[in-house]
């Protein structure tokens, strides 16, 4: 008897399937595994994620590692590493003109406009000058209020908080006005100039100060320096509360990188701006025909992406950088926070931007190296066997109910495959940019999160929201009760229904920003790169002529995707539905399945 194993190194998981072949040739699958991908896809250090797999599905049978008679691998496929995910924006550097703040507890209500005091030096001012008065956490809030109540013959019209004691604060005033506080940096906050501020009544969200004509108004701006406060008012948007400052460089320089151009060498050479957005980029690459190389024009943002993919890709993969092509781009329109130079409390504005991921290939092929560098770890011979969407269509066929011709696609971290098996043995295939991975960068991106494991896990997990200690409200609107208390760190929070968890989300986005953030995110990546790659691969390049589809990958077992693929394809009547490799796996292990599977009729192999 001999043990077989077919190994699929993915972007994300490296997944394995042991077989056995007996002397009569009769086969049999035995056990299988998947582990994290170690380094980027296709390079050596993925030996290490491999042996971890195949030490884990031969200890389910019981079988030290060393029995393995042959490794088959997938196909040197290009390669997308991380860096490839980008978002790209028309950078605007200026010397900081404005800065804003939005606390969450703001107090009083209306807008002030005055010359910044500070609080220590509140004994020089004058009558006759409306005054906004600043003070750090040295002094309490009591002191605070005593001074502003003693000096009640000063024109002070708002107050600024470093501390965060606005309501305290109020509580002592004989005499109500607007406060705003937890201004970290206030020793930033130049004195004597003119600054705005504006707190809205519970419930609303401030006019004046999320409106550039309304800066304007309250700063006495001209033309150009509105223009220049414009990000400042659209990153107030919604805000309960703000503090607009007017700094003392009234003079606004601009120094703009461009976004640029990206250049298609295919069989047409072609260009576009990516100002035109993801629809035009898209379309470019078509029309441009089979890809060569993709690069960007040098000194922008699109070009020094490029440029530091193919930089990165070399060095993983010991290449000359003139050896590293990228062969083909998924575009997608998105929205990125862009920081705004001078904002004291990191203040961000939504800026159109277009997301790419990018498909890299280097001239040599680097699964060889990890089948070279497997023999020798483990003794067993290692080959490197067949193109990872025929493999996957192979170990799809083993999904119970499916018959030729049959469609595939494979949806993994990185990439989209598709191919289609026609019923006299034919095969089509593609791989093509964009997976899983592009839509994690989309979430963080849109939502402003700090971490990309947060991201990972709202791309993953359904939402909640935990409206009192027994009961949490679902993103469909369902509530879900509880006979035992919810922990009282979630209560008002937003959580991810992980299995037998709950993930805390800890930034403070509602809901139902999130959900549509993540549905959008998956619509533009999973849907759009679904029709472009059967487009591809369908018989006359039409969808109408392929009659089912089987989804496979990591990311067909996607609580969502699934459904979104089957409504998309519903009109060109394609049955569409999750694999079920074996009639165990789900949707996984469909290469590795195909990889075993294919490894019948060639033991010359062996």
């Amino acid at each position: 008897m001999k043990l077989i194993a077919g190994v699929d190194i993915g972007n994300s998981t490296t997944e394995v399937c042991i077989g056995s072949v007996g002397e009569d040739g009769s086969f049999r699958f035995l056990s299988s595994a998947s582990r994290i991908t170690t380094g980027t896809k296709g390079t050596l250090p993925n030996v290490h994620g491999v042996k971890a797999a195949l030490e884990e599905a031969m200890h389910r049978i019981g079988m030290p590692l060393e029995k393995l008679d042959l490794v088959r691998l997938n196909e040197a496929a290009p390669v997308i590493g991380d860096t490839a995910m980008e978002t790209i924006t028309e950078t605007i550097i200026t010397e900081s003109s404005m800065i804003g703040h939005n606390p969450a507890t703001p107090a009083g209500a209306g807008e002030a406009v005055g010359r910044l005091l500070f609080i220590q030096n509140i004994d020089k001012g004058r009558s006759n000058i409306p005054y906004i008065l600043v003070a750090s956490s040295e002094y309490s809030y009591e002191e605070v209020a005593r001074k502003l109540n003693q000096y009640e013959q000063l024109d002070i019209r708002g107050l600024i908080l470093q501390a965060d004691e606005a309501v305290l604060v109020e509580n002592r005033l004989n005499k109500k006005i607007p406060i705003v506080d937890e201004v970290r940096h206030i020793d930033k906050v130049p004195e004597y100039k003119m600054a705005a501020i504006e707190v809205a009544l519970p419930g609303t969200s401030i006019r004046m100060l999320s409106n550039p004509y309304g800066i304007a108004t309250l700063l006495k701006l001209d033309a150009d320096e509105t223009r220049a406060v414009t990000p400042i008012a659209k990153s107030l948007i919604g805000k309960r509360s703000a503090v607009v400052i007017r700094t003392p460089n009234g003079n606004i320089k601009e120094n703009i990188l461009p976004a640029g151009e990206i250049f298609f060498h295919g069989e047409q050479e072609l260009r576009i701006n990516i100002d035109h957005g993801a629809d035009e980029i898209m379309d470019t690459l078509q029309d441009a025909g089979e890809i060569f190389d993709i690069d960007g024009q040098p000194d922008s943002n699109v070009g020094n992406m490029f440029s530091r993919i193919k930089t990165s890709m070399a060095d993983v993969a010991e290449a000359e950088n003139h050896a590293v092509r990228i062969t083909d781009i998924l575009a997608v329109d998105t929205l990125a926070p862009v920081e705004i130079s001078g904002a004291l409390a990191g203040e961000t504005c939504m800026e159109k931007a277009v997301g790419i991921a990018a498909m890299v290939k280097t001239a040599h092929l680097p699964m060889q190296k990890i089948a070279e560098q497997l023999e020798k770890d483990l003794h067993t011979k290692a080959v490197v066997a067949g193109v990872e969407a025929v493999m996957a269509s192979l170990g799809a066929m083993t999904t119970p109910g499916t018959r030729l011709p049959l469609a595939i696609l494979d949806m993994g971290g990185g990439s989209t495959d598709a191919a289609v098996l026609e019923a006299d043995g034919r095969v089509r295939t593609t791989h093509q940019a964009g997976a899983g991975e592009l839509v994690t960068m989309l979430i963080q991106t849109e939502l402003g999160l700090k971490s990309r494991t947060t991201a990972e896990q709202i791309k993953k997990y359904p939402l909640g929201k935990v409206e009192s200690l027994f009961h949490l409200r679902l993103e469909n609107g369902a509530m879900q009760f509880f006979t035992e208390s919810i922990d009282p760190r979630y209560y008002g929070h937003v959580v991810l229904l992980a299995p037998g968890e709950m993930l805390k989300i800890e930034e403070d986005i509602p809901m139902e920003r999130i959900l549509e953030v993540r549905r959008e995110a998956k619509r533009k990546v999973f849907v759009r790169n679904a029709v472009r790659a059967l487009r591809q691969v369908a018989p006359e390049h039409e969808l109408r002529n392929i009659p089912n589809v089987v989804l496979v990958g990591g990311s067909a077992e996607d609580f969502e995707i699934p459904e979104m693929l089957m409504q998309a394809l519903a009109e060109y009547r394609i049955v569409c539905g999750r694999g079920n490799i074996r009639g165990t796996e789900g949707p996984r292990n469909a290469v590795a399945t195909g990889l075993l599977l294919s490894y019948i009729g060639n033991s010359q192999e062996g």
